[in-house]
C-alpha cells in the first residue's frame, strides 16, 4: 500500500512516501503529487517510511526529479531506509540522479 503526505511553507514542499513505491503507486505519483510539489522552488522527498521500491519505482524517482530540475526546482532526497538504500546503490541512482540530491 502507498501513501504519502505533502507538508507546504512558503517556499518549500516535503512529500512524506510511505509505503511501497513500485508501479501501482505511478498514478499517484504524477497525477496527485508531481502538479502540486512543482509550483515550489524547493522539493523535499522523504524516503523515511517507504520499505520497498522496485524497477518502475525506481523509473517514478527518476523522471520525477528529472521533471522537477528541467522546471528550475532544487530537489532533495532524504531518509532512506537502508533496504531501499542498498537497491539505489546497485542501481547507481546516486550517480544518475547526481550526489547533490541525496541529503
Amino acid at each position: 500500500m502507498f501513501a504519502y503526505r505533502i507538508h507546504k511553507s512558503e517556499d518549500e514542499a516535503v512529500v512524506i512516501f510511505e509505503g511501497d513505491l513500485d508501479i501501482e503507486s505511478g498514478d499517484v505519483l504524477e497525477e496527485d503529487i508531481l502538479p502540486v510539489v512543482s509550483e515550489y522552488p524547493n522539493v523535499l522527498l522523504n524516503f523515511g517510511e517507504v520499505y520497498f521500491v522496485d524497477s518502475s519505482g525506481i523509473g517514478l524517482i527518476i523522471r520525477t526529479v528529472d521533471e522537477l530540475r528541467e522546471g528550475g526546482r532544487s530537489v532533495k532526497i532524504r531518509d532512506v531506509r537502508p533496504e531501499v538504500m542498498e537497491v539505489f546503490e546497485l542501481l547507481q541512482i546516486r550517480e544518475i540522479l547526481g550526489e547533490e540530491v541525496f541529503d
